[in-house]
């Protein structure tokens, strides 16, 4: 069973949706949801998301070089802040952006809660600092209760810290929330955004951004559309090869539609931005929040299929006859950081997470507490899982196969 979802607001939305024109309010112009996220003026795409895409190719370096045993701490701080040229690519060297100043940085969230933001860059920072100070040590240790060092996990060979955790992995899954996810739901779709000043009135009369061919708003909507297709080998159709353009939240995508109780969340979700900037060519706010609401629904869930997904796949091995640790300590390590994404989810129609912070970081004080993952119980994991299924709409049993 399908289960993508669909808010009752986009049920009055048909494929092809009206809005009044402009110049004749009697005068009726289709809005049709787009093949493809293709969009000009004059003959010229509009379509613009170069320093998203430039944030998820620094963020995909980031997390390789957490695996670089010569890596330094100044080395991981520098490339999050984007400084001294750390990057192995000189064109993200030399660009002004950085992964840093957009981690938990919208304006729905954070606009007015520095300390909230100022936490999260700590929780970066400080697993960019342990992964130097406490694995990196440890690299030809073997991992064992209240020892950080290298365990199997397969053919594969995994370093972890004194609780079992790969620092890497709760980077990299928690980068998803705090950058791509926040940016999109919490920033550029949100009408505090695409509305802010003159936004409107400039989009009304097509006054686009000087020396640029596309207006304001149509541009904000396009840097949420480049955190999630940002480096897709065809960024106009991306579900052609949705699941393996980036480590992020195109991944993850990815992998929950090929889950058959889930398959065809890519598409909608691939429907919602095309529809949504064809409504801001058109004028039809309206539509275009209907598609942000659809948005915000269906990208918080992919966050929470995931969570549920690694809890249980690392309860399931943990629970086994012979338990194999380093399998489950890698699942509970992403499954790590996708619980902590669950405090940039955003429930349509509020301007609320599905999880607050502190809901997010009592579960994570559940699995790490005392000797973290080589301790915590199987009930532990069922327990947190159930609770964030049922927020959703969809079971653990459906998220965990």
């Amino acid at each position: 069973m399908k289960k993508i979802i669909v808010l009752l607001i986009s049920l009055l939305i048909s494929m092809t949706a009206c809005t009044r024109n402009n110049d004749d309010d009697d005068m009726m112009v289709a809005v049709s949801t787009p093949e493809t996220y293709s969009f000009s003026r004059d003959g010229n795409s509009t379509v613009s998301f170069s320093g998203q895409t430039t944030r998820i190719q620094m963020a995909n370096e980031i997390i390789n070089r957490m695996k670089d045993f010569s890596a330094t701490e100044t080395t991981l701080h520098n490339m999050f802040s984007n400084k001294n040229n750390s990057f192995s690519n000189e064109a993200l060297n030399s660009s002004s952006k950085n992964v840093k100043s957009k981690t938990a940085a919208s304006k729905d969230f954070f606009e007015s809660n520095a300390s909230g933001s100022a936490a999260v860059r700590a929780d970066f920072e400080g697993w960019l600092t342990a992964q130097v100070d406490e694995v990196f040590p440890a690299q030809n240790t073997v991992a064992s209760e209240g020892i950080a060092g290298q365990i199997a996990d397969g053919s594969s060979t995994r370093y972890v810290n004194a609780k079992g955790l790969e620092y890497n992995q709760a980077f990299n899954k928690s980068l998803i929330g705090a950058l791509m996810v926040d940016q999109i739901l919490n920033n550029y779709i949100s009408t505090s955004v695409l509305d802010a000043g003159s936004n409107k009135d400039n989009n009304n009369n097509d006054v686009v951004v000087d020396g640029k061919g596309y207006t304001n708003m149509e541009h904000k909507w396009d840097e949420a559309y480049g955190y999630l297709y940002g480096t897709s080998a065809d960024k106009a159709n991306p579900n052609a090869t949705i699941g393996s353009d980036d480590s992020f939240l195109n991944k993850y995508l990815g992998k929950v539609d090929s889950d058959s109780d889930f398959s065809g969340i890519a598409q909608t979700i691939f429907e919602a931005f095309a529809l949504g900037r064809a409504a801001i060519v058109a004028k039809d706010y309206t539509l275009r929040d209907a598609q942000t609401a659809i948005l915000r629904e269906n990208i918080s869930q992919v966050v929470a299929v995931r969570a549920v997904y690694y809890l249980q796949q690392g309860k399931n091995l943990l629970a086994a006859e012979t338990p194999d640790y380093g399998a489950a300590f890698h699942d509970l390590s992403e499954g790590y950081g996708f619980v902590y994404s669950l405090q940039f989810t955003r429930k349509p129609g509020t301007n609320l997470p599905y999880f607050s912070r502190a809901e997010v970081l009592a579960f994570l004080d559940q699995i790490t507490t005392g000797n973290g993952f080589w301790d915590v119980s199987p009930a532990t994991l069922e327990a947190i899982s159930t609770e964030i299924a049922s927020r959703f709409n969809f079971t653990v049993a459906e998220a965990k196969d």
